[in-house]
Formats: C-alpha cells, structure tokens, sequence
C-alpha cells in the first residue's frame, strides 16, 4: 500500500465559496476541456449522443433546494472535485502507488502509468471525486492543474487552475491553506470557511465557504406606483370602448 507523507510544504487548494457559484457549469467545461487536451491521457466521452453515453468529469456541480424554517427555500449550487485531503485515503488504499501526495504541495495526484485500473481508490473515497475513465481503464481524478500553475510560459495570471481562471462569478479561489497570510486562508477565517464531511477524519485541504442568510424579499405592488393611464377620446376613445364590447 502507498504511504502518506508525514508533512507537507504547503497546501495548495481551493476555496468555494457556496453564496456566489451561480450553477453555470463553467468550470465544469473548463476542466474538461484543459485535461482533454493537455495532462495525462484525455477524458474520455464515448456514446455521446447515442442511448448509453459515458464520459468522464473530473469536476461536477450539484444543485440542491434547502429548505428553512423562517424564510423561503434557497437553491443551493454545490461544486464537488478531488479535495486533495491530508489524509487520503484513497492514497493509502492503492495497491501499486499509482495514487499518491506530493510533499511539495501537498496535491493527490494519480500515474497513470502505473494505475490498474482496480478502483480500490474510488472506493476509499468518502466524496465520489474519483472516476474510471471507460476508455482508458485508469483513474481520474483533479490534479490541480499541476500542468498550468508551475507552468512558466504561460502568463502569470493564467497560472491557477482552469476552473478557477473560468468561473464568472468569482466563486472559486486557489492558494496556499497552509500559509495563513495568504489569501485563501484569510478567507476561510473571514467566512467562517468548513470542511466537507469532517467526520470522515480525511482533513481535506479544500474548503468551502457558508452561503449567506437570504431574507424573503419585500416586494412593493408595482401597480400601484403606477399613474392610471388617462381615458381616451376622440376616435382612440370609440375604438377602446368597441374593443371592450368584443
């Protein structure tokens, strides 16, 4: 089985935040499209449009209705990816070490080359972010972007991950969560940021942030602010009342 590392140089994540992420699917789209066509072998979609599609996400956005005692529901949009935790257990599962954590920043990364295609690791996984890919018999997970943030040619601004640079809303943030100056860190401590299900005991280096009360709104009657249109006269006024009789 593959060994954790006892500590790590940093912790490189995301931050979500749950009270901007509009459900739009960007970031899902990008994801898809910059692992596709750059690290490790493409995700696969086979059967597109046909009765049986698959493919293979790495990044899904789930959409839930809450329900309040004191205030009318509130739509809930959820995105859900690898969450690189500290205590992976879907790294210590993998029988070839095909799955591991990188010391350096601490993300979970899967070679390929090495991988067997068992599933043990998607089945360790308390939050469903691994998938086999149906073409190539191995597993998929996030990486990060580790192909676009140490990459020097490309411009500063595009070094985060592709989901990060996409989403228009603002909703998603990457960082150092180890580095409690930085600016994810001070996110999480100004928002009241949480783990996901931190009953697992995974510690995930990911978190995300509590979407805001939302009071019910106290909408004014629009008519009534509204000046009555003046009666008509003339042939106008003949018209309207003919109209009326029909």
């Amino acid at each position: 089985m593959t060994s954790l590392p006892t500590k790590t140089d940093r912790k490189l994540g995301l931050v979500i935040d749950l009270d901007t992420c509009v459900g739009c699917h960007a970031c899902v789209i990008s994801c898809k499209g910059w692992n596709t066509q750059n690290y490790g072998a493409p995700l696969s979609d086979m059967d597109a449009y046909g009765a049986e599609p698959d493919g293979t996400f790495l990044n899904r956005v789930h959409s839930f209705e809450v329900t309040r005692d004191a205030a009318p529901p509130m739509v809930v949009h959820f995105p859900k990816s690898c969450l690189h935790c500290d205590n992976a257990p879907c790294v210590t599962v993998c029988p070839t070490g095909a799955s591991y954590k990188r010391s350096e920043d601490g993300i979970v990364l899967v070679n390929e080359s090495a991988c067997i295609g068992c599933g043990l690791c998607a089945w360790a996984c308390p939050y469903g972010a691994r998938e086999m890919d149906g073409a190539e018999k191995v597993m998929k997970k996030c990486t990060l972007c580790v192909d676009r943030i140490y990459n020097d040619n490309l411009p500063e601004e595009d070094r985060e991950p592709a989901c990060v640079r996409t989403c228009p809303a603002g909703a998603r943030h990457f960082g150092d969560l180890s580095d409690p100056e930085s600016d994810v860190s001070k996110l999480v401590a100004a928002r009241e940021g949480f783990d996901l299900m931190p009953e697992q005991g995974t510690a995930p280096v990911n978190k995300y942030l509590p979407p805001r009360e939302r009071d019910a709104l106290d909408i004014p009657d629009l008519a009534s602010l509204c000046d009555p249109a003046p009666e008509a006269t003339g042939f106008l006024g003949w018209l309207d009342r003919a109209l009326e009789k029909l």
